[in-house]
């Protein structure tokens, strides 16, 4: 099975384009995994750390420098540490004045904190511009890239929803419940105290052109449920027909039968032996 890696493949790169230089602060899981995918995407990424010479694990390609040296590169810069390690932006509040702050952190519990962690990364550095992004995409999502569920299914030709489909479970729903009724109104019918209640004539309506509606509606709904599948050869076990396909040998055996007897040419001999009409007679 080809697989494909969307890491291994870049999503937009134009070498004519000077590359925009965006700061990472924190190299964690989703830090990481962010650089990751803005490499691909042709952003030139620096990443702030407190311990530069001890991270092995960033994307090729990327460069790491202290918190300090790293904003300095960058108006952008993307703030991937949790609130808790907040404290050390005051230090570095004359490098951050300006620049674009994006907090991408949640809290664990509602109501943990007084005010949103935006709001508090704006009291820490008053002179940047802060704003909320990606908090609701997981690393595992930027990770796994085109291998993950999460992602947006590619449009293809031919549409698993389509008018056919929908056409056929209505008409399956609809054959089956109508053949239903009819068959429960034959049964009805045949009961000796309603039996006795009609004339001939209504009795023989009821239980021959009735009867037969109800058995074509009953057969229909068996075909239309089995659809394309009564010659597919993956749905023959043993080389046996599904118990469906079988339940269907008798109902069109008699279906066929009747459209014969029904034909002009048959019906009218047959209506004119039940009249009394002989062969030789000679009147």
């Amino acid at each position: 099975m080809e697989k494909t890696c969307m890491d291994a493949l870049p999503l937009t790169m134009n070498s004519s384009e000077k590359q925009e230089i965006v700061c990472i602060f924190g190299t964690g899981d989703f830090g990481r995994s962010l650089g990751l995918k803005m490499l691909q995407c042709g952003y030139s990424i620096v990443f702030g750390s407190r311990n530069p010479q001890k991270n092995n694990l960033l994307p090729n390609g990327a460069e790491v420098l202290s918190y300090s040296e790293a904003a300095k590169k960058s108006d952008i810069i993307i703030i991937a540490i949790h609130r808790e390690h907040y404290d050390f932006l005051t230090e570095l509040t004359e490098v951050l004045n300006g620049k674009i702050l994006v907090d991408i952190s949640n809290n664990l519990k509602i109501n943990q904190y007084p005010e949103s962690n935006a709001e508090y990364l704006a009291q820490l550095v008053p002179g940047a511009h802060v704003v909320k992004a990606f908090n609701t995409i997981s690393a595992w999502a930027l990770q796994s890239g085109a291998l993950d569920a999460s992602r947006q299914a590619i449009l293809k030709k031919e549409n698993p929803f389509s008018t056919s489909s929908a056409w056929l479970s209505d008409s399956y729903v609809a054959l089956g419940i109508l053949g239903f009724f009819l068959f429960v109104l034959l049964g009805i019918t045949s009961l000796p105290s309603v039996s006795n209640a009609v004339n001939w004539r209504e009795f023989r309506f009821v239980q021959s052109k009735l009867g037969y509606l109800t058995l074509i509606l009953c057969t229909a709904h068996t075909l239309v449920y089995g659809g394309k599948r009564f010659l597919s050869p993956s749905n023959l076990r043993w080389y046996l027909p599904a118990a469906y396909v079988l339940g269907l040998i008798i109902p069109c055996t008699m279906l066929v039968i009747k459209f014969v007897l029904i034909m002009p040419c048959v019906d009218n001999t047959l209506t004119r032996i039940r009249q009394g009409w002989e062969r030789n007679s000679k009147h």
